[in-house]
């Protein structure tokens, strides 16, 4: 119930009104989201490269409706590419369909994904593209084969959550996909998603077995384990260590603003980390999917706003 109520709100456009005025909500964001502007993700990735960990940046948005605002986020992501490469950042992009035309039409917004993928790969560098919920999964999945037919540098992300995962997973091995495997961070029906943690913890475990395999590895493909659990980030750890899967032949990824103490503590480790660095002012849906991950975000708001009372 907690995780669905704040599931609800991320979607709810008059309490997205009344929150993103408030300048307490906006400071609180900013534990999870690196600021509004470029700049601000910029300053962030400096100081993740000199801790020696890697970063992906989200310039924040998703559901646009017009081709103006969709060539407005491609031209937005050019120009960050541009940055990273003149500024020598140890960063790739990632990004959201939705942002860039999916609602307007899948050409338009691989179109899009193209330019931005072209420009990627004239700087020797990379581009994931995000999953969203679940009526988007078939489209992103196709948008996806479809690009890397063309680009190499284009990965995309499962989430463990969802029912068909496993055979999405055996297409991207059999492709050499780049798999960011995450658990899932959308409210989906019982007939969809597992509903039970344990059984989406089981699912990601085999999932994350299958992306480390001889076979995905002999096909190129690349997992990043993006998660902050425990358990499973030490059964990764066990299985690499047991299969003799070097360090550089995968890597950990994580949220900005959650677990830097474990961050710190696998890169130490020689594990390769990458933290995803989100930004910009459509910061809200994005607050509320962290607020419904663990309630101990939500105390953290909580006790921000008695603080200052």
């Amino acid at each position: 119930m907690f995780r669905a109520f704040f599931l609800y709100l991320s979607g709810n456009a008059w309490v997205r009104h009344w929150l993103m005025r408030l300048s307490l909500a906006r400071r609180a964001a900013l534990r999870f989201v690196a600021g509004e502007e470029p700049e601000d993700a910029i300053r962030v990735i400096h100081a993740l490269n000199a801790r020696g960990i890697l970063a992906t940046l989200d310039h924040l948005g998703e559901n646009v409706t017009s081709r103006e605002d969709a060539r407005r986020a491609r031209d937005d992501y050019l120009r960050i590419l541009d940055y990273i490469a003149e500024s020598g950042l140890r960063s790739h992009v990632s990004l959201k369909l939705t942002q860039l035309g999916l609602d307007i039409g899948d050409d338009f917004c691989a179109e899009n994904v193209a330019q931005i993928l072209e420009r990627a790969a004239g700087y020797h560098t990379f581009v994931r593209i995000d999953m969203e919920g679940s009526a988007y999964t078939q489209r992103t999945l196709d948008i996806f084969h479809r690009l890397h037919q063309h680009y190499a540098n284009v990965g995309v992300v499962i989430q463990a959550y969802l029912y068909r995962s496993e055979a999405d997973v055996c297409r991207l091995i059999a492709e050499g996909g780049r798999v960011r495997l995450c658990k899932g961070a959308y409210k989906e029906p019982p007939d969809i998603a597992f509903p039970k943690k344990r059984d989406v913890d089981a699912n990601y475990i085999k999932l994350m077995h299958m992306l480390l395999s001889d076979e995905a590895r002999r096909n190129g493909a690349h997992l990043a384990i993006a998660t902050h659990d425990a358990k499973i980030i030490a059964e990764a750890k066990r299985y690499t260590s047991e299969h003799g899967i070097r360090p550089d032949e995968f890597e950990f990824q994580m949220l900005y603003g959650i677990r830097r103490d474990l961050q710190d503590q696998l890169a130490a480790e020689g594990y390769t980390v990458r933290i995803y660095i989100p930004y910009g002012h459509e910061w809200y849906p994005y607050f509320m999917r962290r607020l419904a991950e663990r309630p101990a975000n939500v105390w953290f708001l909580l006790s921000n706003i008695i603080r200052e009372r």
